[in-house]
């Protein structure tokens, strides 16, 4: 079997010569800021968590830690490794077995955790566990299904996606086995549904869609990450849409009705006469999100002024500036 080095020290961040209050002290740090109970629905935060958790587990013990020093100093080097000659064969002493993380959910180490040490939950040496054998005394306890880990992939929506929501087929790349047991990677098509409203960096959970799970396990679920493409007409700030509205300077001065683009198609506004350059308009519940918390489109002015190509243009600009008595300072 070949697994993934796991690089315990680096985990916790702290050195390979740290002292065991060293290393508590660094668990203690980060089991504060990934605690689950502190991070509610966040796949991340719960991920690290077991990570610093299995780290700790194994740097606290001296005995675990030195086995581990003593093979990971030969594997860190690559991604890959497979475990030494008659590792199996090791006596990892100890009576009680690996207790719960209090919150953590014990026993829910890595495949490397537990290439090394067994399953999470097996007892080494002797006592508890329902009489569970060590490595010498007649193979390893039965190791429990475990659930797979949760995946995150981006999914791109344009603006009008996003705010209408809606049925979307989705294809997603995802861990398999292939022949032979060996590890692949294969594509699959899902049909999601968008929430209406939904904005950039917000996620979709799709429940047991994620890898699959260790000895049978059920499958982790899988998050998708919104992205929203660019658009040609509209800037997004938070919940709201930004559509720029070029004028010609007399159509400012004058003002009128204009037909503007919005989410959900073409809307008729009357534009005020006399507004600026960076004046806002607002079309109320045309933004993104939803409920009392949807956002509106702002329409900001935005003035052109043409270039005076002819002498009979530049002739009607220097009339209109000797009949107005309009100063744009005020200094």
């Amino acid at each position: 079997m070949s697994v993934k080095y796991k690089d315990y020290y680096k985990l916790l961040g702290v050195s390979r010569s740290a002292s065991k209050d060293e290393i508590a002290k660094a668990f203690k740090k980060l089991a504060r800021q990934y605690h689950p109970d502190l991070n509610p629905d966040n796949a991340d935060a719960e991920k690290k968590f077991k990570e610093i958790n299995e780290a700790y587990e194994v740097l606290k013990d001296p005995e675990k830690r030195k086995m581990y020093d003593q093979f990971g100093a030969d594997w860190e080097h690559g991604q890959n490794f497979r475990p030494p000659p008659g590792y199996e064969n090791m006596n990892f002493g100890g009576g009680g077995g690996f207790g719960g993380f209090g919150g953590a959910g014990g026993g829910d180490f890595s495949d490397f955790f537990e290439t090394i040490f067994g399953g999470g939950g097996a007892n080494f040496g002797g006592g508890g566990f329902g009489g569970a054998q060590g490595f010498g005394g007649g193979g390893f306890h039965q190791q429990r299904p475990r659930k797979g880990e949760n995946s995150e992939t981006t999914l791109l929506l344009t603006l009008e996606e996003a705010y209408k929501g809606g049925p979307k087929s989705v294809t997603v790349q995802e861990r398999a086995t292939g022949p032979g047991g060996h590890p692949m990677v294969q594509s699959k098509t899902l049909d999601v549904k968008i929430p209406a409203g939904i904005k950039e960096g917000q996620k979709i959970r799709l429940s047991g869609q994620g890898s699959p799970g260790p000895h049978d396990g059920p499958r982790g679920d899988l998050y998708l990450k919104i992205k929203l493409a660019a658009h040609k007409n509209f800037k997004v700030e938070e919940s709201n849409v930004i559509l720029d509205l070029h004028l010609a300077p007399w159509e400012a001065a004058l003002g009128g009705k204009f037909k503007l683009p919005t989410l959900d198609g073409m809307v008729e506004m009357n534009i005020p006469a006399g507004l600026g350059s960076g004046k806002k308009l607002r079309i109320k519940g045309r933004g993104l999100g939803t409920g009392s918390k949807k956002g509106d489109q702002f329409v900001r002015i935005m003035i052109q002024v043409p270039k005076a190509e002819t002498d009979e243009m530049k002739k009607l600009w220097e009339e209109l500036a000797e009949k107005s008595d309009f100063s744009p300072r005020s200094f």
